[in-house]
This record gives C-alpha cells, structure tokens and sequence, in this order.
C-alpha cells in the first residue's frame, strides 16, 4: 500500500443537447471541459474517514457510522454522505483496515448544472483506487460514481458519472448507455453562471408532472428533442458550427416550454446572442445554474463580456477534454 498523498482529478461536463428529455428514453450530448475538480488522499493510522472541501470550507469526519462536523455548515454530513460511500467502496476493494483523509479543491461551480458531485466522486475514487491498490477498472470506477450520484438526484440518466470518469464527448440514451463520439475540430464554447443553485429532483419532478398533466404535447416536445439531436451529431461530425447554434436555440425554447429554465438563464441566452453567438441555450436541469453559448472565435470575448453586462460570470470552455486521472 501507498503511503504517499495522491492527487486525482475529474472534468466538469456540460450538456450541449436533450437534457430532460433524456430521463424518457431520448438521446443527449454531453462533453468534458477544462474546468476539474482535484480530489487529494493519503492514509490515517486512526481509521477515520476525514473529508474537507476547500472551495466550500466545510470539514468533518466519519468514525463508527457517526459524523463529526469540524468546520462549516450542518448540512456538511449531507455533502460529505456520497464521498463516504466512495471512500467505503474503495476501502472494501483493496481489503484495508485504514483510515482516509480526502481534501477537495474544484473550479467546478455548485449545483449549476457542470457535475460537480459526480467529479468530486470520480476523482476521489480514482484517486483511491491508486493509493489503495485496489485494482479497479475504468469501469468500476464509473460504477462507484454513478452510485454515489444516486444518493444526491435519485434517479439520475447517467450522464455526469460517464462524462467526469471517461471524459470525451458522448451520444447518451438510457437503455443503450453511452457511446463515445469524436469532435475533431475546435468548438468556442462559452459557459455563463446565473450564479442561482437549484435542485435537480425538484426539477426533473416539475417535468414529470407536466408531462402527466399534458402528455400529448409533451410527448411531442421530446421527441422534438430526439431529432434535434440527430441533426446535432451530423453538425458536429461536419463542424457547422451556425446549425450548432441554431439547433441551440430551438433545444433551449422546447426547454422553456416545459418550464425549466429561468427569467435570469433567458437574459443570458440573449446577452449571447446580441453580442453575435450562433447560438445559446441553458444546460443541466435549468431552473438557475448555467448557460452556454456558441460563437466565433473573434467574438468570444465579446460574448463573455455581454454575459457579465446581463448579470452572469462567463468562462471559455474547451470541450473533450480527458475524465478523471491521476495528477502526481
């Protein structure tokens, strides 16, 4: 066994097409960017699991299924809850009576629709899974993220654990998984925070009861979603970049039609695009969160300027960056 610290990280992602739509059965597009969370282990003599966040400036620790907050909010137990699940998973794997530290730094803005807990939970396995020696695949690890996301969203599509595990770009569709897709040519892509925390649950419970209320039209907007990804894999395939934005738009009103995007994520889709983005849309569950916008490359800092000028803090994103690896 190890008994230096490790250093593991995992990407941010967003949601370029389907997201809702998704949850019944419809394709998305996902894609890492470079924005990562770095999760750093080492091993405790005293058996503790002890976890701190930077960026949240909470820390506790768990001993004998009890939680003790050292520093920060009440609800740090809750946050802590799908690390601990990892780090016992990890633990179980290699077979070893020891205790953990695990400190989390992420550039990763909470809830906000970039994945953040699934890139906390797959760095942090990655990472254990090296100091541990416990041997496990990609695979596992991807499995031991997406069970963690269970405790935070219930039910979640799948897409977070994939994309903050394996990195890339991928074509999601819930009974047939994922498949990896290649994006060769440069996107400009600019991500746009309202800076307003919302609830996937809640969310994705908004949709299911309008889609009982309504059916029909429902059933109609998804599978709207449905083509618009289609045509989204070709545009990616051919680099069209202005059918991307165009495609953007038209996800981003089927999304407001279903109620969940927000007065602040629409004012940032129209501060994208009157400083000259192809397109603009909201991605994750919506309600709050983020936005992203596609533009050209001579515009991009014009784009990240009006977004700021309408409320927001934009970033530039690459995309199909790598998933979760070690760092040191």
């Amino acid at each position: 066994m190890k008994s230096e610290t490790v250093i593991a990280s995992a990407p941010a992602k967003v949601i370029l097409f389907g997201e809702h739509f998704v949850v019944y059965g419809k394709p998305a597009i996902a894609v890492a960017i470079d924005r990562r969370v770095y999760v750093k282990v080492g091993i405790r003599e005293d058996r503790k699991l002890y976890i701190r966040s930077l960026s949240l400036e909470i820390s506790g620790y768990f001993q004998n299924e009890k939680f003790f907050l050292e520093s920060g909010k009440e609800s740090a137990e809750e946050k802590f809850e799908p690390i601990r699940v990892v780090a016992e998973k990890l633990l179980e794997a290699s077979n070893k009576d020891v205790g953990v530290t695990i400190e989390i730094d992420s550039q990763i803005p909470v809830a906000a629709g970039l994945g953040s807990s699934a890139s906390v939970a797959a760095a942090t396995a990655t990472a254990l899974n090296h100091l541990l020696n416990a041997e496990l695949s990609r695979e596992e690890i991807f499995r031991v993220t997406f069970e963690a996301e269970k405790l935070i969203h219930g039910t979640p599509s799948g897409i977070d654990p994939a994309i903050a595990t394996y990195g890339g770009a991928i074509v999601y569709r819930k009974d047939e998984g994922f498949q990896p897709m290649n994006i060769e040519f440069s996107v400009p892509l600019i991500v746009g925070d309202t800076g307003l925390e919302r609830s996937t649950g809640s969310l994705v419970a908004h949709v299911k009861q309008i889609r009982n209320a309504y059916p029909e039209i429902v059933n109609s907007i998804f599978e709207a979603g449905e083509k618009i990804v289609e045509k989204a894999v070709q545009a990616l395939k051919e680099g069209d970049l202005e059918v991307l934005g165009r495609l953007m738009l038209i996800n981003h009103g089927l999304l407001f039609a279903i109620g969940v995007s927000h007065e602040k994520l629409d004012k940032l889709v129209h501060a994208a695009l009157r400083a000259g983005a192809y397109g603009a849309k909201l991605t994750g569950a919506g309600g709050g969160g983020c936005m992203i916008a596609i533009a050209p490359s001579k515009l991009v800092d014009q784009v990240i300027s009006s977004i700021e000028q309408a409320g927001g803090t934009a970033f530039p994103a690459k995309i199909n960056v790598e998933g979760a690896r070690i760092e040191n």
